[in-house]
Formats: structure tokens, sequence, C-alpha cells
């Protein structure tokens, strides 16, 4: 395997630090896209029955923003709490934005090694090709062996950006719809608090 990666010449080298990032990156999320780390599930029934017994001091509420995403986008509501259900909604809107800009971090990133692994595969068989051709012109093309070399590198290095940059792809398109989703469930439950806040919801 080692032989094999030498063989794919130096363009190997920003193909293998692409995969350990992307690794590092997938693994990263999958740890922080935990749903009950974003959205606990009793936070927004603890947040009413907090209010209901008149308990929601500013101490409590920073604790809250602290202690989840979700936490944040309520807390926001609760600070305005007394400026009407609009003002409520405008900065729950207001931080959720900002909460959704962190859930997608490094995900540009992973993006990005998706784009471009494929491309410094493409270079690496520009390069073997090239180093073909000049093969062919030093020593034509009596002796296979000679060739090789430049085929062997063109093949590896594609081989390897596409390797890197299919399953990097799937894993980005997928944190980014489950940040999408994540983002969606927050509103919901932002919007139960401020219709229980504001008397319209039990």
């Amino acid at each position: 395997m080692l032989e094999i990666l030498i063989s794919g010449g130096w363009l190997m080298i920003p193909i293998i630090a692409c995969s350990v990032i992307s690794l590092a990156i997938i693994g990263e999320r999958f740890w922080s896209l935990n749903s009950q780390k974003i959205i606990p599930s009793e936070l927004v029934s603890s947040v009413w029955q907090l209010h209901k017994a008149h308990q929601l001091d500013s101490a409590k509420v920073q604790t809250l923003a602290a202690s989840s995403p979700l936490g944040r986008v309520l807390a926001a509501g609760i600070v305005n709490q007394a400026h009407g259900r609009e003002i409520m909604k405008e900065s729950i809107e207001e931080t959720g934005r900002q909460v959704a800009h962190d859930l997608g971090k490094y995900l540009n990133s992973l993006g990005t090694i998706a784009s471009i692994t494929p491309l410094l595969g493409l270079l690496g068989t520009v390069i073997g090709m090239i180093k073909v051709f000049a093969a062919i012109m030093s020593f034509g093309v009596g002796d296979p062996s000679v060739l090789a070399g430049g085929i062997s590198q063109a093949l590896i290095t594609t081989a390897s950006g596409l390797t890197v940059a299919i399953p990097t792809l799937m894993f980005y398109r997928y944190f980014r719809g489950r940040v999408d989703e994540l983002v969606i469930k927050m509103e919901d439950e932002a919007l139960k608090m401020i219709e229980m806040m504001q008397g319209d919801r039990e």
C-alpha cells in the first residue's frame, strides 16, 4: 500500500492531508450534531415550569443560554418576553441564524475538500501523462517499463482523489441536511415556548 502511495508522486501528499482533515471534521461533526446535545427533549417543558413558578430570573436564563443551542435560542426570547410576541420572535430568529451558522461550522471546509481532491487527482493525471510523453520522446515506445511510471502515477492520483472526494461529498450533504433539520426543530420548540408564554398554548 505504501509503495502505491509513493508511486503516486508528490500530489499524494495534499490528497492524504485532505483525507485526514476530512475524517477529523466528519468525526467532530458526528459528535457535535448529536440531537440530544442540540435540542434536549425536556428543555421547553422545564422552562415552562420555571416560568409558571416565576423562577426565570437572569441567572437561570444565563444558565439556559449556556446549556445548549436550543437553550440559547429560548433564552433570547425569554429576555424579550416583556416586549410582546413579535419582538420575541425576531430575537429568536436572529439568535437562531447565529446558532445555525455555528452548527454549520467546518462544513465549508468539508465541501472544499470534496471539490478540490478530484482536481488534485486530475492534476496528477496530467503530470503523469506529461511524463509518459516525455519518456516516449526520449526512449520511444519500445520499452513498456519506461511508460509504466507515468501511467501508474496518473491512475493512482486520480483514484485517490476520487476515493477521498466521494465519501467527503456524501457526508457534506448529510451534515447540511442534518443542520437544516435541527434548525427547523429548534424553531418549532421556540414557537411552542412563545405560544405558552403568551397564553396561546398550554
